[in-house]
């Protein structure tokens, strides 16, 4: 299954949750990223800003799906995917965050490259940090070392060799397989999606792309990083509203991913020392952030 016709339709799947004028920009820019004629279904998560509302006033091809409550970013998508039935009438389609900016062509790179890797469930693009730096959004699979080193020392020892591995800082920008790719900005397979039953919702936030290259991996398809296509990404334009709350759901995150991959009676201990590590992590990093919104509001109220 190769890559789509340019007459046909593609549908971009999106998360929204009060994303204010990101979503016009998300919007207005994919003109830029696709000849193809394209349909926006915004998975809305509760937002009360009204700017869903005014994107299907403004844009003739925005669809709002109205979720009923925030169900979390892959509930969310699962759910929209369901209801268009994207898996069964599509060949591809994108989840991308609203506060991404589409670079020229992106999406028409992505579904090039769709055509030269067959055996592959996902795309992702170089994504640019509003500074213009490279966000590393091309990682291995976390192993117990690698993976495990970059989490508990990531945040005291940034330059550490495990992370610098783990997120492969250091590799020149090239198309090629990897672990897993950044849920930011995602062309995905839809016979592949539907194989492993989509976005697993025990994950509210974080961890569930990794989640979904590791899964799409161990069903036989690849990750493919494709850099000739470029997006930015604003990031944080929800998860900065509580940073304590969100580092915290991070770790709890992150200790369901590896104590799935480690199941067994035997490998208890190993899950008991990921839960220990993780809970002592999030403390450090919740009260540090919690200190620096201090240390802000003090400095403002001056």
């Amino acid at each position: 299954m190769g890559r789509p016709r340019v007459s046909d339709e593609l549908y971009v799947v999106t998360v929204t949750y009060s994303p204010g004028p990101h979503l016009d920009r998300f919007l207005a820019s994919l003109a830029h990223a696709t000849e193809r004629p394209v349909t926006v279904l915004m998975a809305d998560n509760g937002s009360t800003d009204g700017a869903p509302e005014e994107a299907v006033e403004r844009y003739p091809n925005a669809r709002l799906l109205r979720m009923g409550g925030n169900l979390g970013y892959g509930s969310a998508i699962n759910r929209a995917v369901a209801e268009y039935g994207l898996t069964s009438s599509t060949d591809f389609f994108i989840v991308a965050n609203p506060d991404v900016q589409w670079g020229p062509d992106s999406i028409d790179l992505l579904l090039e490259a769709a055509g030269r890797w067959p055996s592959a469930a996902s795309f992702g693009p170089l994504i640019l940090d509003p500074d213009g730096s490279i966000y590393p959004s091309a990682r291995h699979q976390p192993s117990i070392i690698r993976g495990g080193m970059h989490a508990v020392i990531g945040p005291v020892w940034k330059s550490n060799p495990w992370t610098a591995a783990y997120r492969q800082d250091r590799a020149t920008p090239s198309e090629r397989a990897v672990g897993w790719l950044s849920g930011s900005c995602l062309l995905l397979r839809s016979a592949a999606f539907a194989e492993v039953s989509g976005f697993d919702e025990r994950y509210f936030m974080y961890m569930e792309d990794v989640d979904l290259g590791d899964r799409f991996g161990r069903a036989g398809w690849q990750n493919i990083y494709v850099p000739a296509a470029e997006v930015l990404h604003a990031k944080g334009h929800s998860t900065g509203r509580d940073p304590a709350r969100n580092l915290a759901a991070h770790h709890v995150s992150t200790y369901t991913f590896l104590a799935d991959r480690y199941p067994k009676w035997w490998q208890a201990p190993l899950r008991w020392a990921f839960r220990g590590a993780l809970g002592a992590r999030a403390r450090l990093v919740v009260r540090s952030s919690r200190r620096q919104a201090r240390r802000a509001q003090a400095k403002g109220q001056r």
